[in-house]
């Protein structure tokens, strides 16, 4: 797997930039990733977005429902969407803590996926 240096820390990613160190996962990390995603600069939302993804994912090990989502940030599904425009699986799957798409999907837990 491929090392890249984000947030100024070397991390290291699978062959679809899918950080596979999320110990290593900070707000500078995500930030980083965001340059590449067309989410920079990261505003107020997608930082809502990111945040509650990923402590969605450390406490059930699964992505959160879209509605769920929504509710939770406030966000409406179109803005929710928009904030990353790859899409909600590209975009701030590779930032907060999934290992992958697939993991984030499956439920694969972040040991699982070492």
């Amino acid at each position: 797997m491929a090392k890249v240096t984000l947030g100024g820390i070397e991390v290291e990613i699978d062959e679809d930039g899918f950080i596979q160190e999320p110990d290593k996962w900070s707000n500078a990390v995500a930030d980083d990733i965001s340059k590449g995603e067309e989410a920079f600069p990261m505003t107020e939302e997608h930082w809502k977005v990111v945040n509650y993804l990923r402590d969605y994912f450390i406490k059930y090990e699964i992505a959160p429902p879209i509605r769920m989502l929504c509710k939770q940030t406030g966000l409406d599904l179109r803005r929710s969407i928009s904030c990353f425009l790859p899409g909600l699986q590209k975009g701030p799957a590779r930032s907060p803590v999934f290992p992958s798409r697939r993991d984030a999907c499956k439920g694969r837990s972040l040991v699982d996926s070492r």
